[in-house]
């Protein structure tokens, strides 16, 4: 999937990354030259923290950066400011995420390279936050801009092809993020060039 990704967004020109499980990450960033990214980071310095992903060790193998606070694994605000902290001190990108316009708005505060949307009742679905709540993705890029204006903001959740990217990029969104309809497809080459198309 990560030689796919990397092949078609190479041919689009579309940068694009992927975010694998954590076993995963050392394997794919010395396989692909696309960003790898880790699903999840603590907050944590390096030490006795059995079960916990530390900056460091996503940095040692190979990661160039993390989603933060997914909607599957919650952080409380001082742990995400904290996270993205620990990230950027190691040159690595955070991906923030945020279930909704508030959220995103007080999340903009800690000036994350990314924040990324995406409203939890939409994961996983067949209908895109483009067409079920268009206003979220509007009022979330002007909100983060006004906030942030160096923060590029991505929205998720049941995106699924062309339209829904194009929807999204004319609502403010300046990338997307997509898990389900690419990992759940029979045919993900063609779920992944309809995807790049709309860009």
């Amino acid at each position: 999937m990560a030689r796919l990704l990397e092949s078609l967004g190479a041919a689009s020109g579309v940068p694009v990354a992927i975010a694998p499980a954590l076993p995963d990450v050392s394997r794919l960033a010395a396989t692909v030259g696309i960003p790898v990214l880790g699903q999840h980071v603590d907050p944590f310095e390096p030490g006795p923290h059995t079960g916990f992903v530390t900056a460091e060790s996503l940095a040692a193998s190979g990661a160039r950066g993390s989603l933060v606070n997914h909607s599957e694994h919650p952080l409380t605000r001082p742990e995400i400011e904290q996270a993205v902290r620990r990230l950027a001190a190691l040159g690595l990108a955070a991906v923030v995420c945020a279930g909704d316009v508030e959220p995103a708005r007080v999340l903009a505060e800690l000036t994350p390279p990314y924040l990324a949307v995406e409203p939890p009742e939409l994961i996983g679905g067949d209908v895109s936050v483009s067409t079920a709540r268009p206003e979220v993705i509007s009022r979330t890029a002007d909100t983060v801009h006004t906030v942030s204006p160096t923060t590029q903001v991505l929205c998720g959740a049941g995106v699924h092809g062309r339209s829904d990217v194009e929807r999204a990029l004319e609502l403010g969104s300046e990338g997307i993020l997509v898990a389900s309809a690419v990992a759940r497809a029979k045919d993900p080459r063609s779920v992944i060039e309809d995807l790049l198309s709309g860009f």
